[in-house]
């Protein structure tokens, strides 16, 4: 039995699973990741640039430096006309039937929820929205995409998209995730590296009976993993059932 039959037989045999993943879901939709070899944080703006990605997606950076962020942000960040891929609607077919119930995702960009996803918890925030950081008016998150400079609201704040920054607190998601992935049965780890805290500890809560990690390379998890698949995610939806 190779490691994809034996993922099969872990899904058909659970009726209780969380889903947990990372940029790595999105990068069949073209999306880039982040710490992948061609990913975003491998990348600089500027050769003759020391200033890191992660400062740039920061809320420091936000508040000190509002035009880099932004810049980078509408540059970097775009993904509002993605489409959902193979494994995205694998897990909202596994949710129709009940056996997936939650999906626990690190991304901002919606396409869970496009596949037709509906309990999904989005620890960092969405893209698909942004808000005034003065009123809270709320926006459609292309607002910003559409504006140059700084954008802002109609009562002079600023317009910021409604993800979680570097330096930031994680939303309430983060806490009803973690409801569901301490009573699950089998959790399903894909498409992140596990590096980034405090969302990769939340597989220290799991206290079910299997865990299963994705990735293409490995993880600092690897070792509370009962079944490790290194292997594109394409490769490894496309061929469940």
């Amino acid at each position: 039995m190779d490691d994809i039959e034996k993922l099969q037989k872990l899904i058909d045999e659970s009726d209780n699973i969380v889903f947990f993943g990372g940029a790595g879901v999105s990068t069949d939709s073209g999306i880039k990741d982040f710490r992948g070899k061609n990913g975003l944080y491998k990348m600089k703006q500027n050769p003759n640039s020391s200033i890191s990605p992660e400062y740039m997606l920061s809320y420091q950076c936000l508040f000190k430096e509002p035009l880099t962020f932004f810049d980078y942000y509408r540059n970097n960040m775009n993904c509002l006309d993605a489409k959902p891929n193979v494994t995205h609607k694998f897990l909202s077919k596994l949710e129709d039937i009940g056996k997936l119930k939650a999906v626990v995702t690190q991304n901002i960009d919606g396409l869970h929820q496009k596949a037709g996803s509906k309990n999904v918890f989005e620890i960092h925030g969405t893209m698909r929205n942004c808000y005034c950081m003065d009123c809270r008016k709320e926006y459609a998150g292309d607002y910003i995409f559409k504006t140059t400079g700084i954008p802002k609201c109609e009562c002079g704040g600023i317009v910021r998209p409604n993800i979680v920054l570097y330096g930031e607190m994680l939303p309430e998601a983060y806490n009803m995730a973690s409801y569901y992935i301490l009573h699950a049965d089998l959790m399903i780890v894909a498409g992140t590296s596990l590096t980034v805290e405090p969302a990769s500890g939340m597989l220290r809560i799991f206290n079910g009976k299997h865990l299963v990690i994705i990735n293409d390379t490995p993880t600092p998890y690897d070792d509370l993993a009962e079944l490790i698949i290194n292997k594109p995610l394409k490769a490894v939806f496309s061929k469940l059932k």
